[in-house]
């Protein structure tokens, strides 16, 4: 595998939130074996090695109730990478053999991005191009238009740590029933996702960007269609778009759950 991709359209970074449906775009692309082997390059932290844990989600919170049901920190290893090594890697982790490359980047990451580049003047696009040699990706918008079940997924997650049951980024699978609905912590975790939207969509407008823009709902009733939008971007044979290769589930706890903050958000004026 080639560690230096081709520059221009041919590159892709899908952003997108938590449990905004991602996960399942870049399964399917990542299925194809012309697009990259994209995953959540940026989520570490230099200082543990480790993404984000469920307790730093809630830093600040001092509710008790919330922080019992979360696990507590591991302090994790120190990454002593430089910043040329840590991009080779990046760089070589998601090619695929034809050069194409991949990545996901959440709004909150985009810290971590700016501080593992070189880009001195802390713009996210000067850090994002100083991965491809100044060059662009195709930016693809993976977005969420209801945060509730956004949130309810999220809070599930963060409890049980189980983050790709079946690649939905929206329906969890029946492993994960050891999870405690709270109204204040999913209220907690809708926030940071609605904040995160629209940071997103603040910035592709500062930046002049028309980003392929593919909604939850588009994207999980038809996940073929949605990666072979994106094939078809970068250059790729749309036809190679495969089948789902993992299937979002339906889950009524889930479904219970939402409706339950619903009513809760409406008496105590949480996010919606």
């Amino acid at each position: 595998m080639s560690a230096t991709p081709a520059v221009g359209p041919s590159n892709y970074l899908v952003c997108a939130s938590q449990r905004s449906g991602s996960t399942l775009l870049v399964e399917s692309l990542s299925a194809t074996g012309v697009a990259g082997t994209p995953e959540e390059f940026f989520q570490y932290f230099a200082s543990s090695s480790q993404a984000p844990q469920p307790r730093e989600w809630f830093a600040g919170v001092t509710d008790p109730t919330i922080l019992e049901l979360l696990d507590p920190i591991d302090p994790g290893t120190v990454d002593v990478r430089d910043a040329d090594t840590w991009r080779a890697d990046v760089l070589d982790a998601g090619s695929s053999d034809n050069g194409v490359w991949g990545g996901k980047l959440m709004w909150n990451q985009t810290p971590l991005l700016i501080a593992r580049s070189r880009a001195g003047s802390g713009s996210l696009r000067t850090a994002i191009r100083w991965i491809f040699d100044g060059a662009d990706p195709l930016y693809v918008h993976v977005y969420r238009d209801d945060v509730v079940p956004q949130a309810v997924s999220m809070w599930r997650a963060v409890q049980t740590r189980v983050w790709r049951n079946d690649g939905s980024d929206g329906d969890e699978g029946s492993g994960d029933d050891v999870a405690v609905y709270h109204a204040a912590g999913i209220a907690h975790l809708a926030g940071i996702l609605l904040e995160q939207e629209r940071q997103w969509r603040n910035w592709f407008a500062e930046e002049g960007i028309e980003p392929l823009d593919i909604g939850f709902r588009d994207l999980v009733n038809d996940p073929t269609k949605a990666a072979a939008r994106v094939l078809e971007k970068i250059g790729q044979d749309p036809a190679l778009a495969p089948p789902p290769p993992l299937k979002p589930q339906s889950n009524s706890r889930s479904k219970e759950w939402a409706q339950r903050y619903r009513e809760d958000a409406e008496r105590n004026g949480y996010p919606l």
